[in-house]
């Protein structure tokens, strides 16, 4: 059935029921995307696809570099727009990133709507909506109705839909192939996470820590949808056999009746995948209720919550864990970006997974073992003193709160959060967004149904400023990108603008770094010295992440950008609304205008930015 679609696209337009609109591409072979061409991706020797972009992190290692050089530090300055497009009519920020292949660009937007153009003009080729029932499915999202990216595998475009659905579409057509049920929004579960693929599976999560959730994350077959394995990141009723021996473990690190608020440990962005190790990596999220108080005992750690795990591809057992942030009491997820990497660490070449957590703390552990290897702050954090010698952070007594309101470094938003962070082999430096506030935090009186027993407090918040470690912020510096030297664990440079939400950084063999930010802007800077070669402004907000990808021997830079109708309103996907959502591509000596600026959102008040 697929071979006539494809064989069908040859004749002309088609129109086809159920939500996708077609245009006549061509019908040449196109590479395959397979599991030896994702795990070679990236690799300079090795990479089938140089021009291509198939993964959310670019390879399976998450690194977010690019071999690509035509833009570089010698002419980034002549970088213009070539070409956009309206994604759709908006009602939430913009995360996807989108991928590039057989000179297509895959991108998905507001309300999990897929969408093909061809990557040199921007014509749609295809467009899929999954058509959610915004009603219903509204109340039960935790944190925004956004996507952050889909997957491509054996000529399929797979895709988180917000409602608990895995989609699987026809890459040449838009025509779905198969679907699967991760969770129900009944359940108070979304999916947000970009799906990631690992050997012939697709892994995801659900979001909802926020939510009186248990997390979990599951694998896929991801040639037929077929489920293969889950596995959840905290215990459940202890009257009821542990699942396996990891929940078995966990069962004495948690109290009460916990597993009537859910747990937390939502897993809804970090991954990475090891096929040497056959080892799939995820971060978890916090516990649920926030405070320690309502969840049923005090000071135990609650695994697996704001936790690096490492579990066996063929099995779904866990093989290791770290928590980053035991008996969590600050929103301080584990879910950030997570990066393999192989680092000269003291004479000896080490395989090390790294991440820049929310907490602040920039850890390098072995992704064989799960072995601390080291941590240190890479922001300016008051909620630890340090760390011990296996890496568990030292609480700083004064950073317990309860009803009385106190103020902590870093935010509860994440001194870094999903805003991707990139590697450069040609420096050695991670590039990190970075938000460099402090946060507000009080518990309510008693946990009330629905909430998660946060508070602001009332009256003006006691600052824990001191004692303080981790590099010092610059006066009124609120967000930075920042170059970080994960083997010397230092900071090497800092800019102004960035943060951990939006947005997000490419870092490319031309000696740049590539990064939009949140409220519009796109520039490259060098990679080496920080330099701001180029920035414009796009007259959008609510940003997502770049990527970088060359057709017919020219490298462009593609990213969305946010806004369109109100973030509460329903409405049809496809509806003309003003200052719609925007794919915006750029490349050198790009000459079309930019589209008329969005005015500015309304202020929010100042509330905490979970993004789960």
């Amino acid at each position: 059935m697929i071979l006539k679609m494809r064989a069908a696209l040859a004749v002309g337009i088609l129109t086809v029921a159920g939500g996708v609109r077609l245009s006549a591409q061509k019908t040449a072979k196109p590479p395959n995307v397979d599991g030896r061409v994702l795990r070679d991706a990236g690799s300079v020797a090795n990479d089938a696809l140089p021009d291509s972009w198939l993964s959310y992190g670019r390879n399976q290692s998450e690194t977010r570099y690019s071999t690509l050089n035509q833009i570089n530090d010698t002419n980034a300055k002549r970088l213009g727009l070539v070409w956009t497009y309206a994604v759709g009519a908006g009602g939430g920020n913009q995360e996807g990133t989108p991928l590039v292949w057989n000179d297509t660009l895959y991108g998905i937007t507001t309300w999990s709507v897929v969408y093909a153009l061809d990557a040199r003009t921007g014509k749609e080729l295809w467009r899929w909506d999954p058509e959610v029932n915004q009603t219903a499915v509204r109340p039960k999202i935790c944190c925004g109705i956004v996507n952050r990216g889909v997957a491509i595998y054996n000529g399929l475009i797979i895709a988180a839909i917000n409602d608990g659905r895995l989609q699987a579409l026809d890459a040449l057509t838009g025509k779905p192939v198969w679907e699967s049920r991760v969770a129900y929004p009944q359940d108070w579960y979304t999916l947000t996470m970009a799906p990631r693929i690992a050997g012939d599976k697709v892994i995801i999560g659900a979001s909802g820590g926020d939510k009186w959730t248990r997390g979990f994350f599951a694998a896929f077959d991801a040639k037929t949808g077929h489920s293969a394995w889950k596995f959840y990141t905290v215990p459940g009723n202890p009257e009821l056999p542990p699942e396996n021996d990891a929940m078995k473990a966990a069962l004495k690190t948690w109290g009460g009746d916990f597993w009537t608020k859910g747990g937390g440990g939502a897993v809804w962005d970090g991954f990475a995948y090891d096929p040497d190790a056959n080892l799939v990596y995820v971060g978890t999220g916090n516990a649920e209720p926030w405070h320690q108080k309502f969840r049923g005992a005090q000071n135990v750690d609650n695994l697996y919550t704001c936790s690096i795990l490492a579990v066996d591809l063929t099995s779904g057992q866990l093989k290791w864990y770290f928590q980053t942030t035991p008996n969590d009491n600050w929103d301080y997820d584990s879910v950030q970006q997570l990066m393999l990497l192989d680092l000269k660490i003291n004479g000896k070449t080490r395989k090390v997974i790294t991440q820049a957590s929310k907490n602040g703390f920039f850890w390098v552990l072995d992704r064989i073992t799960g072995e601390f290897i080291s941590g240190a702050p890479y922001v300016k954090t008051t909620w630890a003193l340090g760390l011990d010698a296996k890496g568990r952070p030292i609480v700083n007594p004064a950073a317990y709160y309860d009803t009385e309101p106190i103020a902590l470094f870093p935010t509860g938003g994440g001194a870094h959060n999903w805003s991707p962070m990139s590697y450069s082999p040609l420096t050695g430096w991670v590039y990190i967004p970075v938000f460099l506030q402090p946060f507000t935090y009080a518990a309510t009186a008693e946990l009330k149904p629905g909430t998660n027993g946060y508070s602001r407090g009332s009256g003006d918040p006691k600052l824990i400023d001191s004692p303080a470690i981790g590099p010092p912020t610059a006066e009124g510096m609120r967000g930075a990108l920042q170059a970080w030297d994960p083997v010397n664990q230092k900071l090497i440079w800092r800019i102004e603008g960035g943060g951990g939400i939006g947005g997000g950084t490419v870092a490319t063999a031309g000696n740049l770094v590539f990064q939009v930010i949140n409220d519009g802007r796109f520039r490259a800077v060098t990679a080496d010295k920080g330099e701001i070669l180029y920035e414009i402004k796009t007259g959008r907000t609510g940003m997502a992440p770049p990527v970088t990808y060359a057709v017919d021997g020219k490298q462009y830079v593609a990213f969305q950008g946010g806004l369109g109708r109100p973030a509460t309103t329903d409405g049809p996907n496809d509806a003309k609304v003003d200052n719609p959502p925007i794919m915006f591509v750029f490349a050198l000596d790009g000459t079309a205008e930019l589209p008329k600026p969005a005015p500015p959102p309304p202020p929010r008040a100042p509330v905490p930015e979970p993004e789960h």
